[in-house]
C-alpha cells in the first residue's frame, strides 16, 4: 500500500519585540533593551532569508522592563514591509479585544495583506497584566467558555452571507457587517495552542486548524499528542485533519565551542523579567570548563535546539516523525543575526523537505 505524501514543512520566525536578558534564557535572552527598529529589521531580514513565517505575540507587559510592542499593531505595520511571507498571531489573545472587533482586525489585515494571515487564538493574559491595564479576569472555565463563544462569532462574521445577529452568554451583536471578507475563504487558518483540561481540549477540535505546543522535548509533544487525538477522535476528527506546530528555542553555531561561548555570554548579563533564572543549567556552567565541557544539562538541551546544524537538522526530523509541520522559532542569540542566517543557509533546505527524502 502507498502511503500518502506528508505535507511539506514550513519554518518561521517568533520576532523578539520584547527584551528578557540574562539567565532565564527565556526567548530573548541576549537582548538587554527593547530597539523597536531592531524588530523591524529583523523581520525584513527573515523574508529575505527565505522563512515561511513571522509571528508576533500578544502581551501589554513582558519582558526584563515590562516593555513590549503592541501586537497586533506590530503585525499590521509588518503586512506593509513585507511580500509574501505568512504573518501569525501568537496566543491572540480574547481577554483584550471583544471578538466582534478582533474578526474586523483580522478580515481587514488578512484582506490588506493578499491572504498571509495566521489566526493563533487563545485565552489571552496574565493577571499581572491584566490588572495593570484594567481588565478583568474571569475563573478559568470562564475564560475558556468565552473564548469558544468568541470564535463561533468571529468565524459567522467572516463566513455569514449578511449582517450577523449574534446572542451568546457573552458576546452579542445586532446585525453587524464585516467586509471586506478575509481573503482566505472560507477562513484563514484558526490555530490554538497547549493541551489543558478537557473543556479546552473540546474546543481545540471544534474550531481549531492548526494546533501548537509551546518548547518541549519529543517525549513531552508526543505526550500532548497522545491527549489531542483522544479528544480528536471523541469529535470524530483525525489527528492528520490539524496542521501541527512546534514553538521552540534555537542556539546554534558552525561548532559546540561557539555554542558555550554564547551560553556564558547570556548567563553573565544582569538578569530581567519574571521567568526565574535556570538555575541547573547555571549550576553546569559555573562548575564547567568552557573550553571543553560543550554538552549542556539534558533537562535543557531537550527542550531546546542547540547546537551544529547537523545536531539540530537531527532533532527536528524527530519531531517531523511525530507530525509537526510547522516550528515557530525563537533565535537566543537575538540581537545578532548569525543563527538566523545560519539556520537559513544550512537548516531550511534540509528539514523543508519531507520526512524519507
Amino acid at each position: 500500500m502507498i502511503k500518502p505524501t506528508p505535507p511539506a514543512t514550513r519554518v518561521g520566525v517568533c520576532l523578539p519585540i520584547f527584551a528578557h536578558p540574562g539567565a532565564s534564557f527565556f526567548r530573548t535572552p541576549n537582548w538587554t533593551v527593547l530597539d523597536p527598529m531592531a524588530t523591524i529589521r529583523a523581520a525584513e531580514l527573515v523574508e529575505r532569508l527565505g522563512y515561511d513565517s513571522l509571528w508576533v505575540a500578544d502581551h501589554l507587559m513582558h519582558g526584563g522592563d515590562g516593555g513590549i510592542l503592541e501586537g497586533w499593531s506590530t503585525l499590521a505595520f509588518l503586512a506593509g514591509r513585507t511580500k509574501g511571507i505568512r504573518l501569525g498571531t501568537i496566543h491572540l489573545a480574547n481577554l483584550f479585544r471583544p471578538p466582534a472587533l478582533t474578526a474586523k482586525m483580522a478580515a481587514t489585515l488578512d484582506a490588506l495583506s493578499g491572504g498571509r494571515l495566521i489566526f493563533f487564538y487563545d485565552l489571552g493574559g496574565s493577571q499581572p497584566e491584566c490588572e495593570a491595564y484594567g481588565y478583568d479576569v474571569p475563573p478559568f472555565g470562564e475564560r475558556i467558555a468565552r473564548m469558544d463563544e468568541g470564535l463561533s462569532l468571529i468565524r459567522q462574521l467572516w463566513t455569514g452571507e449578511g449582517p450577523v445577529t449574534f446572542e451568546g452568554a457573552y458576546y452579542r451583536t445586532n446585525r453587524a457587517v464585516c467586509i471586506p471578507r478575509p481573503s482566505q475563504q472560507p477562513a484563514p487558518p484558526i490555530w490554538l495552542g497547549e493541551i489543558r483540561e478537557d473543556p479546552w481540549c473540546e474546543v481545540v477540535c471544534r474550531h481549531a486548524t492548526g494546533w501548537n505546543s509551546t518548547p518541549t522535548s519529543v517525549g513531552g509533544y508526543a505526550a500532548k499528542l497522545s491527549r489531542l487525538e483522544k479528544t480528536a477522535r471523541s469529535a470524530g476528527r483525525d489527528l492528520d485533519s490539524f496542521e501541527l506546530s512546534l514553538e521552540i528555542e534555537v542556539l546554534i553555531r558552525r561548532d559546540r565551542s561557539a555554542v558555550r561561548q554564547v551560553i556564558d555570554q547570556i548567563a553573565a548579563l544582569p538578569a530581567a523579567g519574571p521567568v526565574p533564572p535556570r538555575a541547573e543549567l547555571l549550576s553546569f556552567l559555573a562548575s564547567s570548563h568552557p573550553a571543553r565541557d560543550w554538552s549542556l544539562p539534558a533537562s535543557y538541551e531537550e527542550r531546546t535546539l542547540v547546537g551544529t546544524p547537523d545536531e539540530i537538522i537531527d532533532r527536528l526530523h524527530q519531531y517531523q516523525e511525530l507530525g509537526v509541520r510547522h516550528f515557530m522559532l525563537w533565535f537566543l542569540d537575538f540581537p545578532a543575526t548569525l543563527g538566523l542566517e545560519l539556520f537559513a543557509e544550512r537548516v531550511l533546505p534540509v528539514v523543508r523537505g519531507r520526512p524519507g527524502d
